[in-house]
C-alpha cells in the first residue's frame, strides 16, 4: 500500500499577513494599469474616461463584496472555481473555473507581450521573441522559489510604480495650474462632457476600462497561503478594489485635464506616453516607459501566481489533470508544475497572440467569472442558509445583484469580436462538462472515473 500523501493531503505553508495580500492585488492591477488603455478608454467613451472608470470600479465593487463574503465561507485556493461549485452546484462551479481559466491564463500571457512590446521599444535591436523567453523564464523561476519571494519582488515593483505614479500625479497637477490656475484642477469637463456624452460610449469605455481592475480577484486564490484567510481575504479583496479605483480615476482625471482635445491624440494606444511628454518632457517619457515595463513584469509575476493556485484547486478535485496540476512542492510549498504550464502558456501566447485580443478575451473571461460569483452569494447565503434580516438583505441579496447586473452589462458590451472568441472557449468547456457528466446525467466527476463503474472509485 502507497503510504506517501496524495494531492489531496498537502497544504500550502500560511505565511502571508492581510498587508502581504493587500500589496499582492496592488501589485497585480499595478498603479499604473490605466497607462496603456487611457487613449482607448477616453476615445471609445467620447471624453468620459473618468466617468467610466467610476462605473467600473462600482461594479467590481458589488463584486469584490462577493468575494468577501465566498472566501469567508469557504477560503480555498480554487477561489471563482470553488465559489460557484459550492454556493451554486458543481456545473456552475465548473463552468466558473473555466471562464476564469481563460481569465487566469491571459493575466501573465497579456502582461508579458505588454512588457516584451515595450522592452522592444526602448531597445529596438532586441527581437521581442528574445524578451519574451527572458520576461518569461525570470517570472517563472521567481514563483517556483515560493510566494514570499514572489511578495518580496513584488514589493520592490509595487515601490517603482508607485513613485511614477506620483511623479506623474505631481507633475500633471503643476502643468494644470501652471497653463490654468489651480482652479483648472477642479474643471467639470474633466469628468463630464454633455456635448458628447451617451450612455452607449461610456459602457463601452467602462468595459475596456474594466481591464485596470481584472486581477483583484486573484487574492481569494491565496486563502490557503494566508495567516488569517477568513479574516484577511475579503478585506483586502474590497480595499484593493477600492484603492484601485481611486488611483485610476484621478489619473485619467489629470490626463483628460492635460489633453483636453480626444480626438487629436497622435497614437491612441501610447496617448499617456504623449501626456507625459507633455507634462515632463523627454525624462518623463523615457522613465515612463521604463515604468511600464516594470508594470507588465510585476502584474506577469503576480498572475501566474494566481493562475497556477486556480488550477490546483480544479487539479485537487480531478476536474483537471492531477498529476499535472494538483501537486505541492513540499519544499517550496509551491505548485511547481502548475507554474510551469503557465510559463510555457505565457511565452508561446506572447509569440503568436495579439495585444488587443488578448484585452477582450480577458474581460470576458474575468466577467463570466464575476456574475457567476455574484450569484454564489445569492443562492448560498440568502436562499440556502436564508440569512435575510435587516442589512443582510443589502449584502446577501441588493449588492450581489447589482454586481450580476452591472457585470452583464459590461459582458454584453464586449466586442463583437471577444464575444465570438469567449463563447467558442465556453462551447468546448461546455463539451467537456458533457463528457465528465456523461451527457449532463450527474454531477463532474474526475477524470480518473470516467472509465471506471464506481463513482468513487479515484
Amino acid at each position: 500500500m502507497n503510504s506517501s500523501p496524495g494531492p489531496e493531503s498537502q497544504h500550502f505553508r500560511r505565511v502571508l499577513s492581510r498587508r502581504d495580500l493587500v500589496l499582492y492585488g496592488l501589485v497585480i492591477l499595478t498603479p499604473t494599469a490605466p497607462y496603456p488603455v487611457f487613449g482607448i478608454v477616453q476615445q471609445l467613451s467620447g471624453g468620459h474616461a473618468a466617468l467610466a472608470y467610476v462605473v467600473a470600479m462600482v461594479a467590481m465593487f458589488f463584486t469584490a463584496c462577493s468575494y468577501a463574503k465566498m472566501s469567508a465561507a469557504f477560503p480555498s485556493a480554487g477561489s471563482t472555481y470553488t465559489y460557484a461549485q459550492q454556493g451554486i452546484n458543481p456545473s456552475a462551479g465548473f463552468l466558473a473555473g473555466w471562464a476564469m481559466i481563460l481569465d487566469y491564463l491571459l493575466i501573465p500571457l497579456l502582461s508579458v507581450i505588454y512588457a516584451s512590446l515595450t522592452a522592444e521599444r526602448l531597445f529596438p535591436l532586441v527581437p521581442h521573441w528574445a524578451w519574451a523567453i527572458l520576461f518569461s523564464c525570470a517570472i517563472t523561476a521567481v514563483n517556483i522559489r515560493g510566494i514570499r519571494v514572489t511578495a518580496r519582488a513584488s514589493a520592490w515593483l509595487m515601490g517603482i510604480m508607485t513613485t511614477s505614479a506620483i511623479l506623474f500625479t505631481l507633475l500633471a497637477i503643476r502643468h494644470i495650474a501652471f497653463t490654468h490656475g489651480w482652479a483648472g484642477l477642479l474643471d467639470f469637463h474633466g469628468l463630464y462632457r454633455p456635448d458628447s456624452f451617451a450612455f452607449s460610449p461610456l459602457l463601452l469605455g467602462a468595459g475596456i476600462a474594466t481591464l485596470s481592475y481584472i486581477g483583484f480577484d486573484a487574492i481569494s486564490t491565496l486563502a490557503e497561503d494566508a495567516i488569517h484567510p477568513k479574516r484577511d481575504i475579503g478585506w483586502a479583496t474590497i480595499a484593493v478594489c477600492i484603492f484601485q479605483g481611486l488611483i485610476c480615476i484621478l489619473t485619467v482625471y489629470l490626463a483628460a485635464l492635460v489633453w483636453p482635445d480626444f480626438t487629436t491624440f497622435p497614437e491612441t494606444d501610447t496617448a499617456i506616453l504623449d501626456i507625459a511628454t507633455v507634462i515632463g518632457g523627454p525624462f518623463l517619457f523615457g522613465a515612463l516607459s521604463f515604468v511600464l515595463l516594470v508594470a507588465g513584469l510585476a502584474s506577469a509575476l503576480t498572475g501566474q501566481a494566481g493562475a497556477s493556485r486556480l488550477l490546483l484547486g480544479m487539479g485537487r478535485d480531478g476536474i483537471l489533470s492531477r498529476r499535472l496540476f494538483a501537486t505541492i512542492d513540499p519544499r517550496r510549498s509551491t505548485p511547481v508544475r502548475g507554474i510551469l504550464f503557465m510559463g510555457a502558456v505565457a511565452l508561446l501566447g506572447s509569440l503568436f497572440f495579439r495585444f488587443q485580443l488578448a484585452v477582450e478575451l480577458l474581460n470576458f473571461g474575468a466577467l463570466s467569472g464575476f456574475i457567476l460569483v455574484n450569484l454564489s452569494v445569492i443562492r448560498h447565503y440568502f436562499f440556502r442558509l436564508g440569512l435575510r434580516r435587516g442589512f443582510q438583505i443589502v449584502t446577501n441579496l441588493l449588492f450581489p445583484l447589482l454586481g450580476t447586473l452591472v457585470c452583464s452589462f459590461l459582458w454584453f458590451n464586449l466586442t463583437d469580436k471577444a464575444k465570438l472568441a469567449g463563447f467558442g472557449w465556453l462551447a468546448i468547456g461546455l463539451c467537456y462538462l458533457a463528457l465528465l457528466t456523461r451527457g449532463f446525467r450527474l454531477a463532474p466527476k474526475p477524470l480518473s472515473t470516467l472509465q471506471k463503474d464506481s463513482p468513487h472509485a479515484d
